[in-house]
This record gives structure tokens, C-alpha cells and sequence, in this order.
């Protein structure tokens, strides 16, 4: 099966996409070429390329990717864009801007666009045709769920929302953002091991899963989160995918989240 990777990031080489001098981690190189043979490797065509932190304001490396492939989309982390730049980008592959609002003290960077600068820059990314990205989490997720559902432009939140393994799929933020997803105001990223990075391996992210697919499967898109930064162990990723096939249990589901979505939203 054709399919979409819908968050993976780049780095390097190195010697010629130096990181930014201010940042908060250095990760070894993960360059294109080697993300290239990663989707080879799951049998998919397409990639979303998420911005780092650890570049800062340089786009350069993403830009490259986008320009020399293709099936490749981005998203970039900005705060202040001009429409122009939003056009422009737009027309290079850029597909979203990412923002960060989370609850833990110090767990967003330095440097990332946040709440205020989603809600500033909602008209102008909706004009460019563009979509938000959020990084939030289900501690905050019951306080913001209602500006979400009013903004002008489409939001995609990463990462399954954040939720917290141990308490449930009942939790007040997880089941905010179950509706949010049911009446369609966002879309979800299923990318679940990082959430369960203290659980006793994956499986108790099925039930989470579940309850993303019963909302609304069409506003679904699964990403690997390669090259898995700051997780050591790093799961392989073949198994992550294999986890979410079994999890999904559906062929046709499947295909609508690998395929027909993120060709709807990213295409």
C-alpha cells in the first residue's frame, strides 16, 4: 500500500546544514536520504518533514528536502511570517505552521510559537491555505478545546493529544479531544509511544486508539515520529506501524488513515 509518513524530522548533514548555535539538543544526523529509505522500508510514497527547534529560524534544510522531492510536505515553526512568505512557502510544499502549548512547566522550547501566536496567525494561515499544527497535551487540552473549535484554520494536534496512559480514556482532556475530533474541528496524529514511554510496552495505548477510530477515522493521520528524538531505547519503527495496523483492525480504515486523509490534508 502507497502510503503518508505525517511527522518525521530531518538533520544534517551537518557540514552543511549546521544547527542553530542556541538550542536545547544536539541530535546525531538524520538526513534525507536516510528518511527516504525509511518510507522505502514501510512501503510508502509521501513524508511530512516537521521543522526541529534545534534549527531555529533556518528553514534551509527543510526547504532543500521539499525542493528535491516531491512527495515530501512541511511544517514549518514560525511567529511572525509574512503573507507573502506563507504563499511562497506554500507553493514550495510547506503544508502547516506548528504551535506548543503544554501544561508541564519548561516543556515548551525557547523559541516555539505558542498558543498567542496560533491565535494571531489563524486568519492568515487559513488565507495561504495552510493548517495548524498544535503540540499540546490532555492537562491542557480542557482549557483551550473551545478557542480550538472557533479558529478560522484547520488544527492538527500531535501526538494523540498527550494523553496520560494510566488515567484512562475517560480522562476530561482525552475525551476533549475525542470531540473535538468526532465533530471534526481537528484533526489527530496517531503517534502513541510517547506517551507511553513508563507503561508496560504499547499496548495499553489500544484503548486510546480505539476511542480516536470511533469518534471520526476521517480526521485521522498516522505519523512515525522518526528518528525518535531523546528516546533511547528508539522502537523500531516497522513495529510502531505494525501496531497501528493491528490496533486499527480494518482495511478500509487503514487505507483512509494512510492514504486518503493526509492526501486530503496535505495533498
Amino acid at each position: 500500500m502507497s502510503g503518508w509518513d505525517c511527522h518525521a524530522h530531518l538533520f544534517g548533514p551537518y557540514a552543511r546544514f549546521p544547527l542553530a548555535g542556541e538550542r536545547s539538543y544536539t541530535p546525531p544526523e538524520a538526513t534525507r536520504e536516510q528518511y527516504l529509505a525509511l518510507l522505502a522500508q514501510l512501503g510508502f510514497s509521501q513524508g511530512v518533514l516537521v521543522h526541529p527547534s534545534a534549527y531555529g529560524d533556518n528553514f534551509s534544510l527543510l526547504l532543500d528536502a521539499l525542493a528535491a522531492d516531491a512527495r515530501l510536505r512541511g511544517v514549518v515553526v514560525v511567529r511572525d511570517p509574512t503573507a507573502a512568505q506563507l504563499r511562497r512557502w506554500r507553493a514550495q510544499g510547506v503544508r502547516a505552521a506548528r504551535f506548543s502549548h503544554r501544561s508541564a512547566p519548561g516543556a515548551n522550547f525557547a523559541g516555539s510559537a505558542a498558543l498567542d501566536d496560533l491565535v494571531r496567525l489563524a486568519p492568515m494561515l487559513a488565507d495561504a491555505n495552510m493548517h495548524a499544527e498544535l503540540w499540546t497535551d490532555c492537562q491542557a487540552l480542557p482549557g483551550i478545546a473551545g478557542l480550538l473549535a472557533a479558529l478560522p484554520v484547520t488544527v492538527v494536534i500531535d501526538h494523540m493529544g498527550g494523553f496520560g496512559w494510566q488515567a484512562g480514556v475517560n480522562e476530561p482532556g482525552f475525551q476533549a479531544l475525542v470531540r473535538l475530533v468526532a465533530s471534526g474541528r481537528a484533526w489527530v496524529k496517531l503517534c502513541a509511544y510517547r506517551n507511553l514511554m513508563t507503561a508496560p510496552g504499547l499496548e495499553p495505548g489500544r484503548a486510546f486508539h480505539s476511542a480516536l477510530l470511533q469518534a471520526n477515522p476521517a480526521q485521522l493521520v498516522w505519523g512515525t515520529d522518526w528518528p525518535h528524538l531523546r528516546v533511547e531505547p528508539a522502537p523500531a519503527t516497522g513495529d510502531l506501524l505494525d501496531t497501528f495496523r493491528r490496533w486499527t483492525g480494518d482495511a478500509d480504515i487503514e487505507r483512509a488513515i494512510l492514504v486518503d486523509n493526509p492526501a486530503r490534508l496535505y495533498g
